[in-house]
Order: C-alpha cells, then sequence, then structure tokens
C-alpha cells in the first residue's frame, strides 16, 4: 500500500512537473504560447479606415439643423470597399447561387455533383456540393435534370429557354448576438438552462432551449428589380437601362442597384461565407464577417479626415476652382449632364477622398445597417454608435426604414453632403440606392 501511494505521489509530481512546463516560464505566468503569428492583409477592394473621433450632426447649411444635435462621437477601425459594388461583384453572388442550386438538381441523377462522405469516409448529412465538377448547360439531359430551375414553356419569350431568376433563393444563418447578450436571456448555472425568450427568425416570441436559439435562418431572392428602372419614374423612357444595365457588360463596372436592404445583408453574407470556405481549406484562422456599415461608420468614412467639411472634397462647394462638378448629381435644376453623366456612373469616375473612397456622394446613395429614427442622434452610445433593428414580418412600416447615405444620381446638393440622412424601406428596391460592404479589423496593426 505504502508502495502504491509513493508512485501515486511520484505519478502527480510527475504529471504536474509536465503541465508546467507545456506552459513555460519555470512557473511563471506567461501566457498561451506557440499560437504562431498572425497579420491582416488588405482586403482585395477595401480601403483602411482608421479610427478616429468627429461630430455627427447637420451641416452649417443643413435646414433642419436646430431639430437635430450634434454630437461627438468615437469610431474604431475598419475596412470599407473604395466602391459601390458593381454589377459585375454582384453578378457574381447570382452566379453562385443559380450554380448551388443546380448542383444540388443535378445529384439526384448525377451523384459526382454532391460530397457525400468527408476524407475520414464519414457521411455528410445533408451532402455537401463538389464545385470542382463541370455543368454542360448545354447537354439536353442535364438541362432535363435542371428543368425546375428554366421559366416553364408557358412563360417564355418567343420561345427562349432561360434561367428564372425568380428561383435564385439564398439562404443563410447567422447568430442574433444583441438577443443573446440580454440579462433575461443568460445561461443560469443554478439550474443549468436558459429561463429566457427570444424572437426567431419568422418574428414569433419563443423560450430559449439552448444555444442554437440564437441562430437564426433567414433568406432572400437575391436578382436585382430591374423594372425599378421605371417604377421610380413616371412618363419616362428608362427601358433601356431596365432592360440591359444589371447584365449587359457594357455596364459591368457601374454601381448595383435594385436590390433591398435584405437582399445586400444576403449578400455581405454570402461574401463571408466564401472567404471563410477558402481560409478553412488553408488551415488559416477565420477574418470578421463582412456587413453593411453603420452610419456612423459610413459619414465618418465620407469626411476622410475632414471633421467640418461637407463634402468629401472639403469646402462648401459642390465644384473645383474651374467650375467643374466633382459628384454625379442633380445639378443645375435638372441639368443630369453638367457633371458628366446622365444616370448612374461608372464607379470611381470622380476622385477618391483622403481615405482613398470614391462615390462617397452621389452616384447612388447606400444602404447602411442603421435603423432609421428622427432622434436617433440622441440616445446614440458616443462610441461606435450603433442602432439595429431586425423588423419582424408583421412590423408596421415605420420599424423597416433603414437609413441610407451619401445621395444620388437625381438627387440636389444637400442630399450628397456627409452629413445628410434620410431613409429608404428596408424590402424596397430603387434605381437610385446600392451598397458598399465593411469589415472590422483589430485596429491597432494600420494606425
Amino acid at each position: 500500500m505504502k508502495k502504491l501511494l509513493y508512485f501515486g505521489i511520484v505519478l502527480l509530481s510527475i504529471l504536474t512537473f509536465t503541465s508546467c512546463n507545456q506552459s513555460g516560464g519555470n512557473g511563471e505566468l506567461v501566457g498561451v504560447q506557440n499560437r504562431g503569428k498572425w497579420s491582416e492583409s488588405q482586403p482585395h477592394g477595401m480601403v483602411y479606415v482608421r479610427r478616429g473621433s468627429f461630430n455627427i450632426g447637420p451641416s452649417d447649411q443643413d435646414p433642419s439643423k436646430t431639430m437635430l444635435p450634434t454630437k461627438t462621437v468615437s469610431q474604431e477601425a475598419f475596412w470599407m470597399d473604395d466602391t459601390e459594388i458593381t454589377n459585375s461583384e454582384y453578378r457574381q453572388f447570382t452566379n453562385w447561387v443559380k450554380d448551388s442550386i443546380a448542383r444540388r438538381m443535378l445529384g439526384d441523377q448525377y451523384p459526382e455533383f454532391l460530397i457525400t462522405e468527408d476524407r475520414e469516409g464519414n457521411p455528410i448529412d445533408p451532402p455537401g456540393i463538389n464545385w470542382r465538377e463541370r455543368i454542360d448547360w448545354e447537354d439536353p439531359d442535364m438541362q432535363m435534370a435542371m428543368q425546375d430551375l428554366y421559366i416553364p414553356e408557358n412563360e417564355r419569350f418567343f420561345g427562349r429557354k432561360e434561367i428564372d431568376t425568380r428561383k435564385l433563393l439564398y439562404e443563410y444563418w447567422w447568430i442574433d448576438i444583441q438577443q443573446a447578450a440580454k440579462r433575461s436571456n443568460s445561461y443560469n448555472f443554478e439550474n443549468q438552462r436558459y429561463e429566457g425568450n427570444v424572437y426567431n427568425a419568422e418574428g414569433e416570441l419563443v423560450p430559449i432551449e439552448n444555444r442554437s436559439s440564437f441562430i437564426m435562418q433567414d433568406e432572400a431572392y437575391i436578382y436585382p428589380d430591374t423594372l425599378c428602372w421605371i417604377r421610380d419614374f413616371t412618363y419616362s423612357f428608362n427601358e433601356p437601362w431596365a432592360t440591359r444595365y444589371f447584365w449587359h457588360p457594357g455596364f459591368a463596372e457601374y454601381p448595383v442597384v435594385g436590390v433591398t436592404w435584405e437582399q445586400a445583408r444576403a449578400f455581405c453574407s454570402w461574401r463571408t461565407k466564401i472567404q471563410t470556405t477558402y481560409l478553412n481549406s488553408r488551415g488559416e484562422p477565420e477574418l470578421q464577417a463582412y456587413r453593411l456599415p453603420s452610419e456612423v461608420e459610413w459619414e465618418y468614412a465620407a469626411r476622410g479626415g475632414k471633421t467640418y467639411s461637407m463634402y468629401p472634397w472639403g469646402g462648401y462647394y459642390a465644384r473645383d476652382e474651374e467650375g467643374v462638378f466633382l459628384a454625379n448629381f442633380k445639378p443645375l435644376r435638372g441639368n443630369y449632364v453638367e457633371d458628366g453623366g446622365i444616370g448612374a456612373m461608372k464607379v470611381g469616375s470622380y476622385e477618391p477622398n483622403e481615405y482613398g473612397l470614391y462615390d462617397m456622394s452621389g452616384n447612388v446613395a447606400e444602404w447602411t445597417e442603421t435603423a432609421y429614427d428622427e432622434a436617433g442622434y440622441q440616445y446614440f452610445s458616443d462610441i461606435n454608435p450603433s442602432f439595429t433593428y431586425n423588423a419582424r414580418p408583421d412590423d408596421p412600416p415605420v420599424m423597416k426604414r433603414k437609413v441610407i447615405r451619401g445621395g444620388s444620381w437625381k438627387d440636389i446638393a444637400h442630399y450628397i453632403q456627409v452629413s445628410t440622412r434620410t431613409y429608404e424601406y428596408q424590402d424596397t428596391t430603387k434605381s437610385f440606392i446600392g451598397f458598399r460592404c465593411v469589415r472590422s479589423t483589430f485596429g491597432d496593426e494600420f494606425n
């Protein structure tokens, strides 16, 4: 018995000594070692907006300035797309959704289009998509297998067999951290369960079963509303834009329009997904998710470090010293062509601001993540201000308003000022509203 006791003490000492050695530092507190070095590279098509502070609120010439006070806020650094998302970039999204739906349809007859086992031979449920297998869109047998993806024969124009864009549904999942952070929804360690309630994706208040209750499933039909070019303007011939703007190669580098706030968020989710999938395949750590900017992030970026300027380029005027207009908007009471364009223009047609961001004024207005409230500035936090609200289907329209910023090609100069805020409904499409993405950063490396 004494030998066994002695052996147990020795073994415990060895285990303790080994554990301390694994931590390193000869028993000192030195933190977890050997985690590898990591540095954040510049994302493609994005520029770095350094952290800082500024005053949100109306400019000197804002007629509503007496109703909306200014407020000093501080904003953490972030990455932002240097231009609005273009038709070409958004088509990558629609093509991905089309191909993913097609491959799942083909998988019923052609098993090679699906991945049913992992590398160890374990079954995958549901099966994954094999992106390496080529789709022969001209093969009659494959067309038959994908027939539900095409427009029905009785709806075809002049008998043309085309993809039914009404079928391009993108499903995605996200974690509702705002609901998870509520004290009433906290985990009770005494009874080992959650006691609160959470709104699910359908807007129903249900009890929290476990951590998965905070995972929200959303879906969006993601093809742009091309008919908004006609719907937005009465007694105006805009049919060429409606039938060509999104898909014609001549408009590839123009900003995508006709997308709802919900579609813009779906795009951000997809953009995060494809990057995360790539990084996971290389064994690299995941990055922050892409998202829409808050309106404070948008205004801070638009100012380009010019704290008190009315426009991204500085100064009080929309022209330069030679009288040339500096943005694509509606000058001279409707002389649209005077600034170089009559509608939306190719992104980057004007000079960028000090941060390297193009078209922060004019061209197309831009969705932000922020829910619109006239008194929002009064209760915004003064650090990384944000006000979001996930409107439920049965909410009144006033709860579905989202802030848009920047003004557009059809707006007068007041709306392209960096401080001007207005709104649109989240389920609405317009021919003058697009968006750009941001991604949070860790802040210190680039400051």
